[in-house]
């Protein structure tokens, strides 16, 4: 739920924290990687990787042209 999608204050309130601690935890990853983590649609391909580092759609694409 966003904050603008909120019904009543305290679901206001548990989102904006909500936020400012996903905030604070990418600060702390970013700060120990040693480099900042992709934003936006880069963010959603690095994530959707598997762990053979191919994403689902390679791997869709290698399965259509087995069969």
């Amino acid at each position: 739920m966003g904050i603008d999608n909120a019904e009543t204050k305290v679901g206001e309130d548990a989102a904006k924290s909500l936020q400012r601690s996903a905030e604070a935890d990418e600060r702390t990853t970013e700060a120990s990687m040693g480099s900042d983590l992709a934003k936006g649609a880069d963010r959603f391909e690095e994530r959707s990787k598997s762990s053979d580092g191919k994403s689902a759609g390679a791997k869709q694409e290698e399965t259509d042209n087995q069969g």
